[in-house]
């Protein structure tokens, strides 16, 4: 479905992705685990087209996805960036509609409108509330949802968990695994190594740039060199 072959990004003169390559298949979770710094939030970024590649191929369904960010959109490739990058000053619910601008039916967008509730009832309950006054998990899926008005092929998600209290972090991350079990497909950009493994079908670990080891993500989890690496020991 997505496939990245041998992407180079710089920034000036460092490279700051070196000829990665990695796959996602129709209902995957995919992730890509690894220190700050790795190059995690780089690929990503190439993939929604906020940044450039020097050399390399993103491909979807076999064709280029290197484009700008709204053609990639309108191909069904959405992200919900780091840091959550709402919009404080206006209502929740205007946030949702925002999500929804490729979608050219009204009734269409209602239907999507309604969807996005049931995953998220406090959204419902916080419809006329600015999205600044959402606390930061109710933000995070506020983010979330905005990008699933969009009714997505592929949902990117880069750093999820990132600042949230680690009960947030455990519902976040059961409701990834609901969406994908409706059949959305994730590619999930994650520090918290040890979460986005648990869920994940399979795994990509980066360093400096370079995929140091993939596989299955409990697999990865399991493996003693990425569990002293980037799990905090051995047990």
């Amino acid at each position: 479905m997505l496939e990245v072959k041998d992407l180079v990004v710089t920034y000036g003169g460092i490279t700051a992705l070196h000829g990665i390559s990695l796959k996602l298949q129709k209902g995957q979770i995919v992730s890509i685990v690894g220190a700050n710094g790795a190059g995690k939030s780089t690929t990503i970024n190439s993939i929604s087209g906020m940044v450039s590649p020097k050399s390399g191929k993103i491909l979807l369904d076999n064709e280029s996805l290197i484009t700008k960010p709204r053609k990639i959109v309108n191909r069904g490739v959405v992200q919900v960036p780091e840091g959550r990058r709402i919009f404080p000053s206006i209502s929740v619910y205007e946030n949702l509609i925002l999500g929804a601008y490729r979608i050219k039916s009204k009734k269409q967008t209602e239907k999507s409108l309604e969807k996005v509730y049931s995953w998220f009832p406090i959204l419902k309950e916080r419809g006329n509330q600015g999205g600044g006054t959402l606390s930061g998990g109710e933000q995070q899926m506020l983010a979330i949802g905005r990008a699933l008005m969009s009714e997505p092929k592929i949902l990117l998600l880069d750093e999820p968990s990132l600042g949230l209290a680690p009960l947030i972090v455990l519902e976040i991350f059961e409701l990834l695994q609901k969406l994908n079990n409706e059949g959305l497909t994730i590619l999930l950009v994650e520090q918290n190594a040890r979460k986005a493994l648990s869920i994940s079908d399979y795994a990509y670990v980066m360093e400096t740039g370079r995929i140091v080891a993939e596989g299955e993500g409990r697999l990865i989890m399991d493996d003693p060199v990425v569990k002293r690496a980037y799990l905090g020991g051995t047990e």
